[in-house]
């Protein structure tokens, strides 16, 4: 029942999915200053501003929560669904080369832009859904409700913000994974460290180092500035370290130091594996300089200890594990800044069911104080919903329906807003095998997964709304 109407509704929606795309991905939602009905700066509000006007032009109710959250509803019933995606984005990074971050294009099926897969893309198609569901008349009890926040990638705020004033529905889904359910979501560990030192003057030495744009992304770019070395004098090195971890090095000379540019691939900090890491790249070339002893020298040394190139799991420190549910711990260093006088740097940890704060965050913390550097950091648990749910079910049973394929429950990494929602999931909006570049340069969706996640939005909503 129902199915035909719906795949009759979406044959020719694809312009119009794109297009409302588009719109979005057009502005630049990265967090910026807060300002008075814009909590997470204008970027963030001028993506809610827009998708806001394009839920009610598709004939949803709005309303615009302070600026943290915009909701857009079928009826005025009580909500029966929740559907959670965000509107800000992570900073755009380098190395496009299909466009531009914030000018969209469509290329054989494929949207690429900041945004069209994280998570953009899956707030229009979740929009569009609902409009379906509305425009074909189904009869409904009860009410779903988009909930579009602006701040998923630095904190949640937003949605911590929202749901301190409003009641969780009995079912929750956010489409800002993929394919099938991912019901569960490791933990996350992200701690700072820090340590300093007395200014030194015998050369060579580190001048300062700058490396990651936010603490939940792998960093493709890092730089340093180095005084009392040529790039002469560097290059030997750097072909040795290029050699051994694929991190490629360029030089300049800028204002009497020899400034070191580190190119390796960024990624989505919950799949470290999945980028090369021009922090930890560039922490292994300064360890190999013939630098002057001093504080910024054993400072690398020890941070190369502890958080060597390629260590994905954690195993220097001595937290590495896993289980069978959620998988394996994953370590990833995404931000140093280094100093005359001191470093400052944080990693990323996603941690699974098994990971404890005494088998875990005291561990680290040891394992850092023990090489003289302050440490501080929380560890959150990981999220799990048992697959037996009948909500589970139901989203299972319409992505067999819709796809032909093997619905199953999944783990992930990656946190999404249903992190600390009673019972809530991650579904959609990528089928198994798509690599969406999350996080990275030329990040890209499949338009057709996109129509067929509004296609099981739309049914998904009306068996729930409908009862």
């Amino acid at each position: 029942m129902y199915q035909e109407q719906i795949e009759a509704y979406f044959a020719d929606m694809a312009p119009v999915l794109v297009e409302a795309i588009c719109r979005l991905v057009s502005i630049d939602s990265v967090e910026g200053e807060p300002s008075p009905g814009a909590p997470f700066g204008p970027g963030p509000a001028a993506a809610l501003n827009e998708a806001l006007k394009l839920a009610e032009e598709w004939g949803l109710t709005t309303i615009n929560h302070e600026g943290y959250v915009g909701t857009a509803d079928l009826n005025d019933g009580e909500d029966a669904l929740h559907i959670l995606g965000h509107l800000d984005v992570v900073a755009p990074g380098e190395g496009w080369t299909v466009t531009t971050p914030y000018s969209p294009k469509l290329v054989d099926g494929l949207l690429y832009g900041r945004g069209t897969d994280d998570d953009k893309g899956p707030v229009v198609a979740s929009l569009l859904a609902m409009k379906a569901v509305k425009d074909l008349g189904v009869p409904l009890k009860r009410n779903c409700r988009m909930i579009m926040g602006t701040n998923e990638e630095s904190g949640s705020g937003d949605i911590a913000w929202y749901f301190a004033r409003h009641p969780f529905a009995p079912a929750t889904f956010s489409p800002d994974s993929g394919f099938p359910v991912i019901n569960t979501e490791k933990g996350a560990f992200r701690p700072c460290f820090q340590r300093s030192w007395p200014e030194q003057e015998t050369l060579p030495r580190l001048r300062w180092l700058h490396g990651g744009l936010r603490l939940n992304v792998l960093p493709g770019d890092a730089c340093a500035g180095v005084e009392g070395l040529t790039m002469y004098d560097i290059q030997p090195h750097a072909r040795n370290v290029t050699a051994r971890t694929g991190i490629t090095f360029t030089f300049a000379h800028e204002e009497g130091l020899t400034v070191i540019r580190a190119r390796g691939e960024g990624s989505h900090a919950a799949w470290p594996q999945a980028g090369n890491n021009a922090i930890t790249g560039l922490v292994t070339l300064l360890c190999a300089l013939p630098l002057a002893d001093g504080g910024a020298k054993d400072a690398l040394r020890d941070l190369n200890t502890l958080l060597p190139h390629g260590d994905h799991a954690g195993r220097a420190m001595g937290i590495a594990q896993e289980e069978p549910v959620a998988g394996p711990l994953t370590v990833a260093f995404t931000l140093l800044e280094v100093s005359d006088t001191g470093l400052e740097g944080w990693f990323d940890s996603r941690v699974p069911l098994c990971a404890t704060e005494d088998n875990c965050l005291k561990v680290a913390q040891a394992a850092f104080e023990g090489m003289g550097f302050t440490f501080s950091g929380v560890q959150e648990p990981a999220h799990h919903t048992p697959a037996d749910s009948p909500f589970i079910q139901t989203l299972l049973k319409r992505y067999e329906q819709y796809t032909g394929l093997k619905g199953e429950c999944l783990s992930t990494g990656g946190g999404t807003y249903v992190h600390d929602i009673p019972g809530g999931v991650a579904f959609g909006c990528t089928l198994p095998g798509f690599d969406t570049h999350l996080h990275g340069a030329d990040e890209r969706v499949r338009v057709s997964d996109l129509l067929l996640s509004a296609k099981l939005f739309a049914h998904i909503i009306i068996d729930l709304c409908s009862q």
